[in-house]
């Protein structure tokens, strides 16, 4: 590992061996890169599959061509991986964390809403149903009353005509046809809604991983260009270079003074700077995961609701309605006579008419078409605590991860470094 590493930081491979040597370690980064890349475009940002395969093919002969014939790119490539654990990789693992949560989270959110729709319909549709039924009850009133007058024995107090006309809609087509388009309207506004939303957070996740992908690269390149550019970037390290040559000098008693101010780059140390700044780094990941459990939430809060309803809406009864009609009618013969004379009149009864009618309302149905509520997916759950359990990772790792950046760029500019630890220890030196 230690040749193959050697060869891949030489500016220029010696032998045709080396450059063979190159090439191949150049062309696995690339396929390997390239699927990843395929994988993030076509599963993670959802463009196309024709678009995915040829921005994957572009991207891996442009990075292979790359690699093989610059080599501080080969530099900047290598300090890409270790700076993913930097904020910039955050960034991109938070960009993730949306993507899922808007491919699969609020679709489902959003099925469920749609099923309390539909439940809310199918019970408005039967409810009027019935309720357009109970007019027929009130025709069949209007009869039996009508009936009742004309059995009246004596003829001379026999109405001409002892029914009601009651005007009923017997067609409800028209109330079905209206109820139907309001609410394909509301559903046709709903799935409005629901695509922009999604389209609109898709676009803009888009746009923030590209955004974080050029930055990751560029961030590795300002890295490098100060590390090349300044002897005092990043130049506080114990390396095994300053130990040999204050060996050589017979000052080892420097490094032994400078402890505290110095970090060895292999070692666990943290300073209290260090250790702040993954605390606060640390709280704003968990005021992002804060803000992605409150959608989890919403979304087992809506499948809650929406389980409920279907549940309840099937076990719906029917309400009894009760129509009860007292009538009591009497006639008086020649009633003015007897108050002339100031006696009490006597009224003749006709008919009475003590009926009671009962209907039923019902407000579910067997025939509606309501879908079932959807249940949060458990592995996109898993997915989502994976990739913060990451990102807390990352906020720990990051200083790590900048310590690994300087290793790399000085394997690739061993002159480099050397002038580096020179400027160093004159440092130390000039403090003792």
């Amino acid at each position: 590992l230690a040749d193959l590493w050697w060869i891949y930081s030489k500016p220029v491979p010696a032998d045709g061996r080396e450059l063979w040597t190159l090439f191949l370690q150049c062309s696995c980064i690339t396929v390997v890169i390239g699927g990843l890349f395929y994988n993030w475009m076509f599963a993670s940002l959802e463009y196309s599959w024709h678009l995915s395969v040829a921005m994957a093919l572009s991207f891996s002969l442009l990075l292979l061509l790359t690699l093989l014939l610059v080599h501080p790119a080969r530099c900047v490539f290598s300090m890409i991986m270790p700076t993913l654990g930097t904020k910039q990789g955050r960034k991109l693992l938070f960009s993730t964390c949306v993507m899922i949560a808007v491919v699969n989270i609020t679709p489902n959110i959003m099925s469920n809403l749609k099923t309390i729709l539909q439940v809310i319909k199918c019970i408005c549709k039967n409810s009027s149903d019935s309720l357009l039924n109970s007019t027929a009850l009130l025709k069949k009133v209007s009869w039996d009353f009508g009936d009742t007058i004309q059995e009246n024995t004596h003829p001379l107090y026999k109405p001409m005509n002892g029914h009601f006309r009651l005007s009923l809609l017997q067609n409800s087509s028209l109330i079905y046809q209206k109820m139907h388009l309001a609410g394909e309207k509301i559903s046709r506004e709903f799935l409005s809604v629901e695509v922009l939303i999604k389209d609109s957070i898709r676009v803009a996740n888009r746009l923030a991983a590209c955004f974080f992908v050029l930055y990751l690269c560029f961030e590795s390149t300002w890295y490098l260009k100060n590390y090349l550019t300044s002897l005092r970037f990043d130049n506080f390290y114990i390396t095994k270079k300053l130990e040999r040559l204050a060996a050589d000098r017979r000052a080892a008693h420097l490094l032994v003074g400078s402890s505290k101010k110095l970090i060895r780059p292999t070692g666990l140390k943290l300073s209290w700077e260090e250790v702040v700044l993954c605390l606060v780094k640390a709280m704003l990941v968990t005021v992002a995961l804060l803000l992605l459990l409150l959608v989890v939430a919403m979304d087992h809060f809506a499948f809650s609701v929406a389980d409920t309803v279907v549940r309840k809406a099937a076990q719906f009864s029917a309400v009894l309605i009760t129509l009860s009609i007292k009538y009591k009618v009497g006639i008086g013969i020649v009633p003015f006579l007897f108050k002339i004379i100031r006696l009490p009149s006597e009224e003749l009864l006709l008919r009475d008419f003590d009926r009671t009618y009962q209907h039923h309302l019902n407000f579910s149905s067997a025939r509606c078409s309501i879908s079932p509520a959807s249940a949060p997916n458990p592995s996109v759950l898993l997915a989502l605590g994976l990739l913060f359990c990451i990102l807390y990772t990352t906020v720990f790792l990051e200083t790590y991860a900048r310590r690994l950046c300087r290793k790399i760029a000085a394997s690739f500019f061993p002159a480099w470094e050397e002038e580096r630890v020179l400027y160093l220890y004159g440092k130390l030196s000039r403090r003792h």
